[in-house]
């Protein structure tokens, strides 16, 4: 397990000069009409992949898609995202122990008909992702003096939320694929990695090459469930 470096995530910047941080420095960007499409296209093209191939990143990408994340809006400034590198293999077994067991009770709370059709879907790539990386809202960060918290203090983990869909689309641009497990207990992967009581899982995120890229969510393609319009989900007053 490695933790990268709060002095590296937090105060003045990632890694000192980040690459990112130039690029916003000086004029406003003018996005044109090309890039307004690419923009779309990558929304469209975020996976959720669990069909990983085994080899390494290359050197240097997860350090840029941190940095991604660490560029996402944060209530107060406090900028409460703390990730944990996980390459231990001990600790990694553990992770997948607690993910079978979570996934074995789900199964066996649907009715029949439909927890034949869960169990033969791929639910996480555990075993073949290259990288593991935890990412934990630090409940307990003086970052940012509470601000905006007070009336709605889970305002923190929407925060880290929004740094998980920075790292998300930035991998994608990279080629990488991206799946976030939620079938876990939070609490048995915090005590797997020895982590802080003040930090709250957000996600259990496995990082890899996909074998294979598709626009269409997996789900949909194996009949769980499909996408609706955006009509669906507007009300107005």
């Amino acid at each position: 397990m490695r933790l990268v470096g709060l002095d590296r995530l937090i105060g003045g910047g990632f890694c000192g000069e980040p690459i990112l941080m130039q690029a916003l420095a000086g004029q406003p960007p003018s996005f044109d009409e090309d890039f307004r499409a690419q923009l779309y296209e990558l929304f469209r093209w975020r996976r959720d992949v669990r069909r990983f191939r085994t080899e390494a990143l290359a050197e240097g990408t997860l350090d840029r898609l941190i940095e991604a994340a660490c560029l996402a809006p944060s209530v107060g400034l406090s900028q409460p995202w703390r990730f944990v590198v996980v390459d231990d293999v001990s600790r990694r077994n553990a992770i997948i122990e607690n993910f079978t067991q979570c996934n074995q009770a789900a199964l066996e709370a649907l009715a029949p008909a439909q927890a034949a059709h869960y169990a033969r879907l791929k639910l996480a790539g555990l075993r073949e992702a290259p990288c593991h990386l935890a990412v934990f809202a630090d409940e307990a960060t003086q970052l940012g003096h509470g601000l905006g918290r007070r009336t709605m203090p889970e305002a923190i983990h929407y925060s880290v939320v929004g740094a998980v869909c920075n790292l998300w689309l930035a991998a994608r641009v990279e080629g990488v694929g991206l799946g976030w497990i939620s079938i876990l207990d939070p609490e048995r992967v915090s005590a797997s990695l020895e982590v802080s009581p003040a930090w709250r899982l957000i996600g259990y995120l496995c990082l890899g090459y996909p074998e294979r890229e598709d626009e269409t969510p997996e789900l949909q393609r194996e009949g769980w469930e499909r996408r609706r319009a955006k009509e669906t989900f507007v009300t107005q007053r």
